[in-house]
């Protein structure tokens, strides 16, 4: 994988497939996720890497992109209290683009990630189109409205 960090210009360039592919599998909750679900997350999305202590998401923002964390840890603050980490395999950012509202959280970065970046676009598709993807995201909505 090439080494590339989030910045807001241009969309990153496309990394190795197979590296990408065995990365995306090895996270906990993709591991029996279908090839083709893989191949659809990766063709709609680009792997990033994310500096430590970076805000990926902001809360009372609008919802305009979502992430599946690959590498490292994400603490996750609401009102300035922190609601405690992420590992991988969470998916961060669904919550406001299911619910079509501002952002509930921040999300910064502790140490260095990775992560699969998806433009709103790009995750209401895969929500709309692949039912494993629409599960992973119903399951993560139910772990955080629970």
């Amino acid at each position: 994988m090439a080494n590339r960090f989030m910045t807001s210009g241009d969309p990153a360039p496309r990394g190795d497939l197979r590296t990408e592919m065995r990365l995306l599998g090895s996270v906990p909750t993709l591991t029996d996720a279908p090839a083709a679900t893989l191949k659809a997350m990766l063709s709609s999305g680009y792997v990033v890497k994310v500096r430590p202590q970076w805000a990926m998401l902001t809360e009372q923002t609008t919802p305009d992109r979502a992430y599946v964390l690959l590498e490292g840890m994400v603490d996750v603050r609401r009102e300035g209290v922190d609601l405690g980490p992420c590992r991988p395999g969470e998916i961060l950012g669904e919550l406001g683009i299911v619910r079509r509202r501002l952002r509930s959280a921040t999300v910064v970065t502790s140490e260095a990630v990775t992560v699969l970046h998806l433009s709103r676009e790009a995750f209401e598709n895969l929500h709309d189109e692949d039912p494993y993807f629409r599960h992973l995201v119903g399951e993560a909505v139910l772990r955080k409205t629970a």
